[in-house]
């Protein structure tokens, strides 16, 4: 069987950002909890300060293998689509770990090709926080 594509990715921005974030602050994970399409802001925190819920799904995990976790309603509305996390000046919310950097990071996000949307359908579901913990 063929690998199921990558539900989510960083831009290089976004990549250098988190790197420095994981030297300061250790292991981090990303959570998406509210928002509904691209400009919609995931929040970072210390790996093990944000209890992931019972229905909360792993999207996949990013640089340093940080967790990128999403509501089971977020998902619900974003199934469909590849999510890119890029970073942009200003500040997002207070409690995200980017925030003090003047920058936020942001969602891009384009759908699925078929070709894609076939491969992710014949893989497993994916893990939930009832399942496996950050």
């Amino acid at each position: 069987m063929k690998r199921a594509p990558a539900r989510i990715e960083l831009t290089g921005a976004a990549e250098e950002l988190l790197r420095t974030l994981v030297a300061v602050h250790g292991p981090v994970m990303f959570h998406q909890s509210g928002g509904c399409c691209d400009g919609s802001a995931p929040m970072c925190y210390p790996r093990g300060e944000f209890r992931v819920g019972a229905s909360d799904l792993l999207l996949g995990r990013v640089v340093e293998d940080t967790p990128f976790w999403i509501s089971a309603d977020q998902y619900a509305r974003w199934r469909h689509t590849h999510l890119t996390v890029d970073v942009v000046p200003g500040r997002g919310s207070g409690f995200s770990l980017e925030a003090p950097e003047g920058v936020r990071f942001l969602l891009r996000s384009r759908l699925f090709t078929e070709t894609e949307a076939e491969l992710l359908a014949a893989h497993d579901p994916l893990p939930t926080g009832a399942d496996h913990r950050s």
